[in-house]
């Protein structure tokens, strides 16, 4: 689903982009790992949605090691 029309962004572009080694802790970082920034700025709140829930999976994951209530991604 596209969640920025100005930057042509999916939501899967920016569950990648939370799953990079340095792990965004901005939806401006996110405009940056995707090669852009922000233009209109609609799509900021829905941005932070998505990276919170990506990277509370990937916490999650990650402290109990991929458990099967957390599997790895």
């Amino acid at each position: 689903m596209i969640v920025c029309s100005c930057n042509v962004l999916s939501d899967q572009d920016v569950r990648t982009a939370c799953q990079a080694e340095a792990r965004p802790r901005s939806t401006g970082q996110v405009y940056g790992c995707l090669g852009c920034s922000a233009q209109c700025g609609r799509c900021a709140r829905t941005i932070r949605k998505i990276m919170d829930e990506a990277l509370d999976a990937a916490e999650a994951a990650t402290a109990c090691n991929g458990c099967a209530v957390h599997p790895k991604p």
